[in-house]
Parts: C-alpha cells; structure tokens; sequence
C-alpha cells in the first residue's frame, strides 16, 4: 500500500490526467448510446420482427472480442479516441436498447387501451404512459452499460487512446504493481461512482431527466468545440511505440529530439501500441508517422524475399532500407548501436539438469513448457522459423507478455522462454541466455521507420533523429531498461537523462 501510494503521489499529475481522459471517452460513449439505442427502440416498438433482429444484432456484437473490434477500425478511423469511442458504443448499444425495447413493449396492454380509448396522441401516449413505466428498466440499461463502458475503455490505451488503461499496460510491462493497481482501482471506483450516481437519477422525473441530458450534450460539445478553438495550431507528429520498456524509451527519445527547440511541432506518443503487423499497418494507412523497428524484423516479418539471415548488420541494415523503400515506399533512418536480437532463456538449474548450452539442445526436450510474446509465437522470425531450422516442436506453448513470462520462468511455472538480449530480467533472475548455434536469428538494430513522403516533408525531423545514428550500447540500453522495468522510473526522465549526458539535447529544460 505504501509503494501504491508514494508512486500515486509521484505521478499524480499524470493519474489525474489519465482519469480525466477516461472519464471524457465513457461520457461521450454513453451519451452516444443513449442517442442511438433509446430513440431506435421507441421508434421500434411497434415493429417487432425488426426490433427482435436489431436485439439479435447488438448481441452478436457483444461476443466479438473488443481487441478484434478495435484493430477492425484502425485503417478505416484511424487510432486514438475515435475508434475507442466507436468500440465503446458497439458495445454498449445492447444493455441500453435491450431494457428500453423491453420496458417499453411491456407495459401492460391495459393500461394502453385506456390511453387509446382516452383519444391521447402516440406521442402523448409514448412521453406520459410507456416513458414513464419503463424508465426503471431504461436507467438499469444504462447503468449496466456505464459499468461495461468504463471498464472496457482500459482498452483505448492499446490504440493511443489514453485514460486508466495506460497505468494497467504499463503495470504488466514493467511489471510495476503500484501502476497496475492504481490504474484497475480508480477504474474501479469509477464504475462505482458513476453506479451510484445512476441509481440517484431514477428518482428525478422524466422530463427533468431528458432535459438534463440535453443540457449535458450540448455543454459537453460546446466544451469540446472551445477546446479545440482555442488549441495552438502546430503541426502534430504522430510517434508509436511497441509494447515493453525499451520502444518507451525510444519514442520518448525521438520526441526530445524533435520537439527541442521546435515550439510549432508537437509530438504525440502512442506506447504500448501493439505487436509489429499492427505498428506497420498503422504507419502505411498514415495512422501513425514514426515508430522504432528493428532490421532483423524488417527483413523476417515485413518485406518479401529475404527469409535466409545475414549476420552482418551493415548488410542486414541496407538491405531492410532497400527493399523497405522499394516494396512499401517507406524510408529507414539510420540505425542505433546496440542489438536487440531475439533469444531462448532458461534457468541455471533447468540449464544445469538438462545440460543446455545452445538452441539445438532444446531439440531433445520438448517436455519443457515454453512461454512466448504473442508476436514471437506467431512470427516467420520466432517460433515457426525455429521449428524448421532446429526442429523444435514443445509439447506446450504459452503466449505470455514480457514480464509475465520471466516471472513464469523464474518461478519453474515454464521451462523455457524467449527473450531480448537487452532485457533487464535476465539479469534480475540471473537466467542464462542459449547460443543461437545456427545464427537463426538475424541482426536487429534500431532505427526510425517511416513513409517517404513523410521524410521528404519533413528534412529537420530527419536531421534531429539521425543524432541517434550509432549511438547507444548494448549496455547503455540495459542499464536503461533495467531503470524503466525494475527499479520503475520514468521511461521519459530516463530518455532525456540519456541525452542531455551524451550533449543530444541541450541540459536546460
């Protein structure tokens, strides 16, 4: 509990901001719900074939994982709070149209042929008969969906979207308690609050209700409206980063570097955006600008034609910027130092015991539980390339994010995991690194990627990013990511650290 606190009161600047971000992306879900769902049911009701399909519908919805939905929309929204808002109001439709479909059908008959035989309009009937009788049913659809909004807008951190979810992301990367709960509490609390403050207007009558949530639209628009009249108009740069420590690092790095000395450029980062398909898709459908690839990956993952590794990184380098700008009309910027490059790690007992020294001892033990990052799982350069060239085949395969599967394996939970040879675990659970005795693995330096016509526009970016050209050690970035993912400091204080001590940025703020 002391750490939660002392690391809410560090941050809470952040926290605050982030809470108020979620707080923004569930009231404009909602209201959008309420827009939508209560209007289209009442205009429903007498037309049930039509509503029982529409119900059918938003229950179909439902069962599709909000993940799916969300990298759905990216090449046709975009990322941010666009398609989160989207996927939050898919998702809340049904509670919400559901109960008012429902309340509003069953009223009971008698009750309507006296209004009939009163000689009462349909609107009338609707606003003081049905209304009224189904409100309580209403405001419990819509209490159902407020919970379910707030805490599926975590989510909208995976797609640059902001709010609490950034503190559970940045929890279960970094391994940092303090951050994942205060992130999943004040979700939480949230969802409580907003419950409670439901339940307190089922006892405020319709028409001040209805007006009510006029007046909040409205405010709520007009808010947003000035916000965006009276924002500065400087050019946005989007960068976006990969989940973990270190592609944190890294953007947070770039963006000192653009935006020193810059005042008319601001740089917006998207951390934790997801694996390398869904960067890549990103950066050609112009969603993002910038983000940090790695050679190796270019060459297994992304371009055509180069599937057998060359372990020079010179070579490795020119040939992923060849084929990036040829194939895709992309442009590589130079690369940093060190290599990140993939590897298998065990325990010094598992080691030990089982007399493991390279990649081709694993081949006799495929008894071992294996623990994976989805993308290593599923990659030409992970695990299927690994199973051709040093036929491994475990019995067992897990996909785990970084952190949990360190943890897994120094617990004895797996036998075996892969790994970055810049990952601070290795050395926090003194794990031993397997010699890639085939060189499977090829190259992977750092480097910005981006599309050409983006380089061409913008030569200063391109100037201040080269700075990082050959900079950078292998040691350098394990002592950073060590600071980021153990010890818990700032990904952004340690960036900047970095480069005021080697003179890449000027030492005053």
């Amino acid at each position: 509990m002391n750490s939660v606190i002392a690391y809410f009161s560090k941050n809470e600047q952040a926290i605050i901001s982030a809470l108020l971000q979620h707080i923004e992306l569930s009231v404009i879900a909602v209201l959008i719900t309420i827009v939508i769902a209560i209007p289209l049911a009442a205009a429903l009701i007498n037309h049930h074939k039509i509503g029982e399909f529409i119900l059918q519908v938003t229950s179909v919805i439902q069962t599709i994982p909000s993940l799916a939905i969300l990298g759905i929309l990216i090449p046709f929204v975009g990322i941010g709070t666009v398609p989160a808002v989207i996927a939050l109001v898919l998702y809340a439709i049904m509670p919400v149209f559901q109960n008012t479909y429902a309340g509003l059908t069953n009223v009971d008959p008698l009750l309507i042929e006296a209004a009939d035989a009163l000689g009462v309009s349909r609107r009338f009937k609707l606003f003081r008969v049905q209304f009224p009788l189904a409100l309580p049913m209403i405001i419990s659809g819509i209490r159902i969906a407020v919970v379910m909004v707030i805490g599926t807008a975590t989510l909208a951190a995976l797609i640059g979207g902001g709010g609490l979810g950034t503190y559970i992301l940045l929890g279960i990367q970094t391994n940092n308690n303090a951050a994942l709960v205060v992130g999943a509490v004040l979700a939480a609390l949230l969802a409580l609050l907003a419950s409670g403050l439901i339940r307190i207007l089922v006892k405020v009558p319709l028409k001040k209700l209805v007006i009510g949530v006029a007046v909040l639209v409205v405010l709520f628009g007009g808010g947003l409206g000035m916000k965006h009249l009276m924002t500065p108009k400087v050019e946005n740069i989007v960068i976006a980063g990969k989940m973990g420590g270190e592609p944190e690092i890294l953007i947070n790095m770039y963006k000192d570097l653009i935006e020193e000395d810059n005042p008319h450029v601001k740089v917006t980062l998207k951390r934790n955006f997801g694996g390398t398909s869904f960067l890549f898709k990103a950066l050609r459908s112009q969603k993002i600008d910038i983000y940090p690839e790695f050679t190796g990956t270019v060459l297994q993952s992304l371009v055509k034609g180069h599937t057998t590794p060359d372990p020079n990184p010179v070579t490795t380098y020119q040939t992923a910027k060849r084929s990036l700008l040829q194939q895709f009309q992309m442009s590589y910027l130079k690369p940093m130092q060190y290599q990140n490059g993939y590897g298998l790690t065990v325990t010094r007992t598992t080691a030990r015991k089982d007399h493991l020294k390279t990649f081709s001892d694993l081949k006799n033990h495929p008894e071992l539980m294996a623990a994976f990052d989805p993308d290593f799982f599923q990659q030409a350069d992970g695990y299927p390339g690994l199973q051709k060239a040093y036929g491994l085949h475990f019995h067992q395969v897990r996909t785990m994010e970084p952190s949990l599967r360190y943890e897994a394996l120094a617990k004895g939970k797996v036998g075996v995991a892969d790994a970055y040879t810049t990952d601070p675990q290795i050395k926090q659970y003194h794990l031993v690194l397997l010699k890639d005795n085939q060189h499977f693995f090829p190259p992977y330096q750092g480097a910005p990627l981006m599309r050409k016509q983006f380089m061409q526009q913008h030569p200063d970016v391109v100037k201040r990013l080269n700075k990082l050209a050959g900079k950078v050690t292998t040691s350098e970035m394990q002592k950073m990511n060590y600071q980021v993912t153990v010890q818990h400091q700032k990904a952004s204080t340690v960036a900047k650290t970095y480069l005021k001590t080697h003179h890449l940025i000027n030492k005053t703020d």
